[in-house]
């Protein structure tokens, strides 16, 4: 049925139908009458309007969401012919935020914003208004405007808390300076990429405020907190992933570099890989004259003056190595990564790199960061043939467009093409308009993969051409232990580098690169070699965990902590009477790092169950949490009585802060890349010393939260608080009782029937929780009166995170589980627990007769499944992605983990179904439970 009839418009139907995914639109549009019939009149009532929802309908799904939100966003598009430059972007950024009411930008807004102003590139893009060089440069200058803007605002609050930061040599005021890297530094961001970012400061010295810290102290202050402004996840996604990884020493170094430590780097230490990086640098926000000075030091390094062409196969053996794993990645029929697989974008540009690099000292017109003015350039000079610029012109056009395409469906950050043929239609639907427009009654998948791969060969064959023929005679490989994982742009994650250890071939590889790097620790390789229960564990880690066996190769002194699991497999993870360093941040976080290795060791290797290696994980953390708090308050204490005078003493503490843990922290099932949720509630005695205990909090989270060697200890959230983000981080017990008795809406009665005590004082904690869930047992708890409220707030969290964290958020996935222990929970709060964890939740809840045995034993058997399929995901990437892995040798990985905690043997081809069998039946117990 034509949507537009009752608005006497065919405008509407006329664009639809002329749309890639007519389907699709016509789904949204309907949806978006529903919800602003007068919007959708307006709409109906203009060509152009109409054609540009449309477009955006049928190509993306994440900005298709937000226009319904936020309806106005079609109606201010206004003037898509030109692009926006970086200045204009930031104009734009503050006439947002003045309209949002916002005194200065959050983490959200700044989000919003972002998505906001893609929905305008986007809209270019598929109106093909703006080139490739054009898109990507406008997503640069809106990266680049935001950078500049959060910035200002991290610099401004922390000026009025330390005061200026000033040079000790000069007495000049220090600057601080954000260099751009990768495809950001070259102007060709892509639509859901990681920036890839060094922070870089002018010197030494201390800020003139009357808390005086050093320069050092407040620019890492500054890169902190701008780095989680960037990347915190709101309900619009994160503003932006950082990369912090390329800078000097990668993530061993300083998360802030002085100018002078810089140049001293890339003069005598930096690795060849890190020269080349430095082609794409560019000084992006902050003092650009202090960037572009280092860029002019370190330029001299960065080119050679011979044409043998040995800087190529230094470079070159790093890529056929990526090329060895991703020929693996994507093994599957159909599977192409476009990003990595040979003849892809990232061979073009290692190529056009390693060409800058050799002619660069001579003909300095081909010095240039974006890929393609860089291939018109070494075409200007004779340096590419006609046919050898225009091949690969075109294919990284074609590829890029590709790219894009993949990425702003649901603004995730991927590469590789759908295996399964309607979702590979729908991709070359949208990469080749023309050809539906030609071909109406031809599928455009079968054109999009002969066009692929005839670049993907043309590439390969000028790849060849060029570098191999040029080989010297005397070439040898060199081992592979002595060559930089990190090629040309940005370095592999450890699931890129690592690739799949599933098959002999993987395991062999990564247990070469293991010994290889053993041979320069001889006693850690005469350990390894005498040691036979340590030789097998080893050879688990290395098949079945990339995350782990990364880690294992870069310390080999993660040995020991092997051992100790491996000779005792069965010893419990008691940390209050261990001997981490107190009062050194740094031999905390390596302490954590050890100990939490040695734990998910052991959960391959014995293998533990996963809720045990999850209350293991929850105890670590806690450990940290509470070491951490005992620096903060004795750093506190004494810069308390320091600058205590006659006229104002400090009262001494009667009292201490009570630290709380909400979420998979509170309830013990903490696992590898969760967030630890904390609260800060002082007594009422200690309410005049909020300030005091203001900054303890704060800077147990700088503690824990700060960036270092394997970046930081913990990530931590703290906006459960009441009043969320616009709340105080420290609050008073009578502020949490007021606020839960009045204001508190219901899904936030049932998160604090996770909440645990977990430092300071822990006994005051635990008995003030007790009290507070009566609170919410009287409010929310009798007469189930909080049903209603709790079903929506599930399916409000299943539309807004099902699609991107399917196995949590999707129908019938963890989070039924958890709202239907929670409610039930809630029903007999009446009696307190210090702590629970689910299968303790489902054995409670069973023994006081709110569940039958059957629906006890299921409910046990789904979450041990979810739980242990998300370790092993996590175990596998590295990461809580929420989703199982598309990767074949991923896959297959994560089956045989899931098969170590579960009674179900799954395989790589049956995880779907397995979990599909498993939701199906949970949602019908949600249903029954939730039932009206």
């Amino acid at each position: 049925m034509p949507l537009s009839r009752s608005v006497a418009s065919d405008f509407v139907d006329e664009a639809v139908e002329q749309s890639s995914d007519p389907e699709r639109a016509r789904r949204y549009f309907a949806e978006f009458r529903k919800r602003e019939p007068q919007s959708f009149v307006e709409v109906g009532n203009d060509r152009e309007l109409s054609q540009r929802l449309a477009l955006i309908f049928s190509s993306s799904e994440f900005l298709s969401e937000e226009i319904l939100r936020h309806p106005s966003w079609m109606l201010e598009l206004g003037d898509v012919s030109r692009g926006i430059s970086h200045d204009q972007y930031r104009r734009r950024l503050l006439v947002f935020l003045q309209a949002m009411g916002a005194a200065h930008a959050s983490a959200a807004e700044l989000a919003l914003f972002r998505r906001k102003e893609i929905l305008r590139i986007l809209v270019r893009d598929r109106l093909q208004i703006g080139s490739l060089a054009e898109i990507t440069e406008e997503l640069s200058n809106l990266a680049d405007a935001i950078l500049a803007c959060a910035l200002e605002q991290v610099v401004a609050n922390l000026e009025m808390r330390f005061g200026r930061p000033v040079e000790e040599d000069s007495g000049s005021v220090a600057s601080f300076c954000v260099v751009a890297l990768g495809k950001l530094g070259g102007h060709e961001l892509n639509y859901s990429s990681d920036i890839d970012l060094m922070f870089l400061y002018s010197a030494n010295g201390e800020t003139t405020g009357p808390q005086q810290i050093s320069n050092k102290e407040f620019f890492n202050k500054v890169a902190n907190q701008l780095t989680n402004l960037l990347s915190t996840y709101t309900p619009a996604g994160q503003c932006y992933r950082l990369d912090l990884r390329l800078r000097p020493e990668g993530s061993h170094g300083e998360l802030c570099i002085s100018l002078p430590a810089a140049k001293n780097y890339y003069t005598k230490r930096a690795r060849d890989w890190e020269l080349q990086m430095l082609l794409k640098a560019r000084a992006a926000a902050g003092n650009k004259d202090l960037g572009e000075e280092l860029l002019r030091a370190a330029e001299p390094l960065i080119y050679s003056t011979t044409l043998d062409f040995s800087t190529i196969e230094t470079m070159s053996e790093t890529r056929e190595r990526i090329g060895e794993k991703v020929s693996r990645k994507t093994g599957k029929p159909g599977e192409i990564n476009v990003k990595l697989t040979p003849g892809g974008i990232r061979d073009i540009e290692f190529l056009v790199q390693c060409l800058q690099r050799l002619h660069g000292s001579r003909e300095q017109a081909v010095k240039d960061g974006g890929t393609l003015r860089a291939l018109e350039r070494l075409h200007a000079k004779d340096l590419l043939s006609t046919t050898e610029f225009s091949r690969l012109a075109h294919a990284y056009q074609f590829l890029r467009r590709v790219e894009h395409v993949l990425q702003f469906e649901h603004d995730r950050q991927t590469h590789t093409l759908p295996v399964r043929q309607p979702e590979l239609e729908g991709i070359a639907q949208r990469v080749l308009p023309e050809w539906r427009a030609r071909h109406a009654d031809l599928a455009a998948a079968a054109h999009l993969l002969r066009e692929l791969n005839q670049h993907l060969e043309n590439v390969q064959v000028i790849y060849e051409r060029i570098v191999h023929a040029q080989r010297p005679l005397y070439y040898t490989v060199q081992p592979a232990a002595n060559l930089p994982m990190e090629a040309a742009g940005n370095p592999l994650s450890e699931t890129e580098s690592l690739g799949g250890a599933s098959s002999t071939e993987d395991s062999n590889s990564a247990l070469t690169n293991f010994l290889d790097k053993l041979q320069n620790d001889p006693e850690a390789l005469s350990f390894y070699s005498a040691n036979a229960a340590v030789a097998g564990w080893v050879k688990q880690i290395l098949t079945l965990s990339p995350l782990l066996a990364g880690q294992l190769t870069r310390d080999p002194q993660l040995l020991s902590e092997i051992r100790r699991s491996a000779e005792n497999p069965a010893r419990r993870y008691a940390f209050e009477g261990m001997a981490a360093p107190l009062n050194n941040v740094e031999g905390l976080r390596r302490f954590f790092h050890h100990e939490m290795f040695r734990i998910q060791a052991s959960s391959i290797c014995v293998p533990d169950p996963v809720f045990q290696t999850l209350d293991h994980t929850s105890a670590l953390a806690e450990f940290v949490i509470a070491r951490a708090y005992r620096i903060a308050l004795e750093q506190g204490l004494a810069h308390a009585r320091q600058h205590a005078t006659e006229a104002k003493p400090f009262a001494e503490p009667q009292n201490e802060i009570m630290v709380v843990a909400l979420g998979r922290l509170g309830m013990r099932e903490f696992d590898i890349g969760s967030d630890a949720d904390l609260l800060f509630i002082i007594p009422e005695t200690e309410a005049v010393r909020q300030r005091f205990w203001t900054r303890v909090a704060e800077r147990l989270l700088e503690i824990v939260s700060k960036y270092g060697a394997g970046g930081p200890i913990l990530s931590i959230d703290t906006r459960l608080r009441p009043d969320g983000r616009e709340g105080m981080l420290v609050q008073s017990e009578s502020k949490y009782v007021d606020y839960f008795s009045t204001g508190a809406q219901a899904w936030e009665g049932i998160a604090y029937m996770k909440a645990r005590a977990v430092a300071g004082d822990t006994d005051r904690a635990t008995k003030f929780l007790s009290e507070l869930q009566q609170v919410d047992w009287r409010r929310y708890g009798q007469g189930g009166r909080s049903k209603l409220d709790l079903r929506q707030m599930r399916l409000r969290l299943e539309k807004e995170q099902g699609a991107h964290a399917p196995l949590k958020a999707a129908q019938g996935s963890y989070y039924d589980a958890d709202f239907i222990l929670m409610y039930l929970r809630l029903r007999g709060a009446g009696m307190f627990f210090k702590s629970l964890n689910t299968p303790e939740r489902i054995d409670i809840l069973e023994k006081m007769g709110h569940l039958e045995r059957a629906d006890a034993e299921f409910l046990l058997e789904a979450t041990t499944h979810f739980r242990a399929l998300d370790h092993a995901v996590r175990l596998v990437t590295g990461h809580a992605g929420g989703r199982i892995p598309s990767a074949g040798d991923q896959r297959e990985l994560v089956a045989q983990l899931l098969n170590r905690w579960t009674s179900r043997k799954s395989t790589a081809d049956r995880l779907e179904k397995d979990l599909t069998e498993l939701q199906a039946k949970m949602h019908r117990l949600f249903e029954t439970v939730f039932a009206q």
